[in-house]
């Protein structure tokens, strides 16, 4: 039996086997996260298990189409009172990931790890990892479907979502023949494929173009042009009346310039640490960069945390890029 099929089965019994479940994804949860979430939460819905799915923060405003997406709680605003025993971790490239939710854990918790992160550290008692997949949602189409119920429209929508987003519109060279064998097959489900392009990948809020175009306004690159960055503090999302998940998609813009081989979003988080997003052409390994800092990710995109003020951060990752290059 091939290792990919053992795992498949390993989670299907996992699922199979117990009740009661928290599902989780990782902090500041992107459209994989997300929808991965609540595929796992229809599958339990499907068969009649109990579930509670939470995550440490808000999910992004333009999920709120997907199936039952305000059932995920918001941490900082309400817990479920309560810890879990069976955990359900999808989209978490390693346990620190999930945050704050790892206070609704019990001592000695299983855990089935879905992801498909190449830097992820197997830290489930049962572990489901595909770092060739896309998105975890890819992996999920499969778990679903190795359950005894066809899916619906609901369902198939989450996994689209997934595959969507991550790709990029499935422009991305994680872009393979078995992630549009997929997208094809859901749209037989009766999936709007275009309308989910339009709300997703074009669509933009005011916030999101003010804060996009204050971004801009600080592009800097390199002597050779081979390294581009921009950087957003507090200060300027509250002056453009933006919140976090305005910054997605920002990270492209340095790295869609001529020449870039890598792109950088740096954030200030406080005046002590800075998150780092990276986009890599594809010379550069940046998920080897990032978890050189303590973070990780995929070999063209990844991200860290560092500590540090922004100039130093900047100045540190940007050496560390030009060794890489």
């Amino acid at each position: 039996m091939q290792t990919n099929e053992r795992e498949l089965l390993n989670a299907v019994a996992f699922i199979k086997e117990h009740d009661d479940f928290l599902v989780v994804s990782h902090v500041q949860p992107d459209g994989d996260a997300v929808s991965s979430t609540l595929a796992v939460g229809w599958l339990l819905s499907c068969l009649g298990k109990k579930y509670t799915m939470i995550n440490e923060g808000p999910i992004p405003r333009r999920m709120s189409y997907l199936w039952h997406a305000d059932q995920i709680l918001n941490l900082s605003e309400t817990s479920p009172g309560r810890t879990y025993k069976y955990i359900i971790c999808v989209d978490c490239a390693d346990f620190q990931r999930v945050g704050e939710t790892k206070n609704c854990f019990e001592e000695g918790a299983l855990i089935l790890n879905i992801d498909h992160h190449p830097t992820n550290d197997a830290y489930g008692s049962v572990n489901l990892i595909r770092p060739q997949a896309a998105a975890t949602a890819e992996i999920l189409f499969d778990l679903l479907l190795a359950f005894d119920f066809p899916l619906d429209v609901d369902a198939a929508t989450a996994i689209y979502t997934g595959l969507l987003t991550d790709t990029g519109g499935f422009r991305y060279s994680n872009t393979t023949p078995e992630v549009m064998r997929i997208a094809s097959k859901l749209l037989e489900y009766g999936v709007d494929g275009p309308g989910l392009s339009e709300k997703l990948l074009e669509q933009m809020t005011f916030s999101q173009l003010k804060i996009l175009t204050r971004a801009l306004n600080k592009l800097e690159r390199t002597e050779d042009g081979r390294i581009s960055w921009v950087s957003i503090t507090d200060e300027d999302l509250a002056e453009c009346g933006a919140i976090h998940e305005d910054l997605e998609g920002i990270v492209n813009y340095p790295r869609n310039v001529m020449g870039v081989e890598v792109g950088m979003l740096f954030k200030v988080i406080n005046d002590r640490a800075v998150k780092v997003s990276m986009r890599s052409a594809g010379n550069v390994d940046v998920a080897a960069v990032c978890q050189s800092f303590g973070g990780g990710g995929h070999t063209r995109a990844a991200g860290a945390r560092l500590e540090g003020t922004l100039d130093e951060v900047v100045a540190r990752v940007v050496e560390r890029v030009k060794e890489q290059l």
